[in-house]
């Protein structure tokens, strides 16, 4: 016999299905300046990680999780912009999870459960981030497509932890061996002094840079590993971007993706490396069976003619320096340690919900080739209807715009709405960025090289 439901169960199920009700709205409490118009609520989720959300009073049903939310969120331009759009914002902080990524995803289901006890069932959960935050977002999309109805992942390591940091071994392998061999300068097995150990590294290569066979084999290490071959000053101002024809723009760029402006890849290759050598216990990368004129012949072809012409003007022979590297004893990684990373996420393509990406030209961190390695394995698994990507002409690692940011939620939120995608063309993505915070955007048509660790390959 069919239980029979009664007029009161039914209201109970049709009002499940609904945004925060009236009585919902009024639930959390005052939210503190800037964000004073909403109504918030924080806590701390059952590993101790703190969450926090704010919704507007005129909601449209949507709520962002993010990783980094509750560390300064609350206080973001884009906050504001949100919520002024109606969105519901919040999520986590990374200090209690770092690097254990599986952890940092379940997080965020388990930060939506707690905004939906506070205030309502949301119609539309979107998973967001930049950073290791747009990695978690991915991840989200792909552990709980039950919980979330979207995810937006910003400028996330999107070639997933094992295949990002084999990436970063290929690069510190290379300008160890062939410019820093006679230096202590690890490349794995990080040792405690981080701040230390990142101030050699970033000191060798400055040093490197004043000698034309120092640009020459920092120029071959970058194209190795897929660096961009442009970046930002000193003082974080963003530079000019090189013309692919001029060799030495082209290496400039390169050394301060490597060692320059605020965040160079170095020393988060040192700082990170060493937090996961520790969580993992042992080292999870390698390059046994790593071809790396394979590697430079696949590279970019403004980063292959600097490579050759720096190479010549110093009078060095690159096939000398290409059969050094394949003679060097390889990186072997700890399998236990591979085995911790695998367990945070390994991207397999296999989506259930519409994911929309964004990601940096010049970034230096979450490397452009890892989108394409992400939307190959999308497309591999039949699933390439789901997935759009784009792209925005900007150095350094996550430098959108409010704006651009903005319209990449928006675009999101239409498409699920309509069920259809909307367009995501970089004119349009440029007219809503520049709607939403009177800054011209940037996004512009691009095609990433090949990532050259995909895992699983």
């Amino acid at each position: 016999m069919r239980p029979r439901i009664t007029a009161l169960a039914a209201v109970a199920v049709l009002f499940a299905g609904l945004p925060a009700t009236a009585h919902a709205a009024e639930a959390g409490k005052p939210c503190p300046e800037p964000i004073a118009a909403a109504r918030c609520t924080d806590g701390q989720l059952a590993d101790g990680t703190p969450y926090a959300f704010a919704k507007p009073a005129r909601w449209n049903g949507s709520v962002l999780v993010d990783l980094d939310y509750a560390a300064g969120g609350p206080a973001s331009p884009l906050t504001a912009s949100l919520l002024a759009r109606g969105y519901a914002v919040g999520g986590t902080t990374r200090t209690v999870t770092g690097w254990n990524i599986a952890q940092a995803i379940d997080n965020q289901a388990e930060a939506l459960g707690r905004y939906e006890t506070a205030f309502g069932r949301a119609r539309y959960a979107i998973a967001e981030g930049r950073s290791m935050g747009g990695m978690v977002a991915a991840g989200v999309a792909q552990v709980h497509p039950d919980r979330f109805a979207a995810a937006v992942p910003m400028c996330g390591g999107l070639g997933g932890a094992v295949g990002q940091w084999n990436q970063k071994l290929d690069t510190v392998f290379t300008l160890k061996t062939v410019l820093l061999r006679d230096t202590a300068l690890p490349v794995t097995g990080i040792p405690d002094d981080v701040p230390g150990l990142q101030q050699r590294w970033v000191s060798a290569m400055t040093s490197a840079q004043a000698t034309a066979a120092g640009r020459a084999r920092i120029a071959l290490a970058a194209a190795i590993g897929q660096v961009p071959g442009w970046g930002l000053a000193a003082d974080g101002t963003t530079t000019p971007v090189p013309d692919g024809r001029d060799a030495d723009g082209v290496e400039h760029g390169m050394f301060l993706a490597l060692a320059g402006g605020p965040l160079p890849y170095l020393g988060q290759a040192v700082s990170s490396r060493r937090a996961i050598e520790q969580l993992a216990g042992g080292n999870p990368s390698w390059n046994t069976g790593v071809d790396y004129a394979r590697q430079l012949a696949l590279a970019a072809p403004e980063q292959r003619n600097a490579v050759r012409r720096l190479y010549a003007r110093a009078g060095l022979d690159l096939r000398a320096d290409l059969g050094r590297l394949a003679a060097e004893p390889r990186v072997s990684a700890d399998p236990a340690a591979v085995r911790y990373l695998e367990r945070g996420i390994v991207f397999t393509g296999h989506l259930r919900i519409p994911v929309l990406t964004v990601n940096g030209t010049g970034d230096q961190i979450s490397t452009v080739a890892q989108q394409q390695s992400y939307g190959e394995l999308v497309a591999r698994a039949g699933n390439a209807s789901l997935l759009r990507q784009t792209y925005v002409r900007t150095a350094g690692h996550c430098t959108y715009t409010t704006g651009e940011q903005q319209a990449a939620i928006d675009r999101m939120l239409t498409r699920l709405r309509t069920g259809h995608w909307p367009d995501t063309a970089p004119a349009t993505m440029n007219r809503l960025a520049a709607a939403a915070d009177g800054v011209p955007g940037r996004y512009l048509p691009s095609t990433p090289p090949r990532f050259n660790r995909t895992y699983p390959g």
